[in-house]
């Protein structure tokens, strides 16, 4: 099995869902960290749900929390890790329009 790492960045997410991340088709995919940064003077609300294509499933891993005006949230960080299986997408929405950069860390094991 081959592991490749990866950095994603997307910048200025906002109220329009996002897909930041669709994972392979053949292996998994583990998210190592997941930092999203508030480019606001206002506090806003990020969302993150996780989508299984094949099972036509989607859930929330986040729901609304709130990072403040300015300031930074690490969703993944130190130890944990989210676990993505094959054909699943990562869509990130926020409360308020062009509000949110990204940077996400991750592994694809094929």
């Amino acid at each position: 099995m081959a592991s490749t790492f990866h950095n994603t960045l997307y910048t200025q997410i906002g109220t329009i869902p996002t897909t930041v991340k669709t994972t392979i088709s053949n292996g998994n995919t583990t998210v190592i960290g997941m930092s999203f940064t508030n480019l606001t003077n206002n506090l806003v609300t990020v969302s993150v749900q996780v989508q299984d294509t094949v099972n036509n499933i989607t859930v929330y891993f986040l729901s609304g929390v709130i990072v403040p005006a300015g300031q930074s949230l690490r969703a993944v960080t130190g130890g944990e890790k989210l676990i993505l299986g094959p054909s699943t997408n990562l869509i990130v929405t926020s409360s308020v329009a062009a509000s949110l950069d990204l940077v996400m860390s991750y592994v694809e094991i094929v």
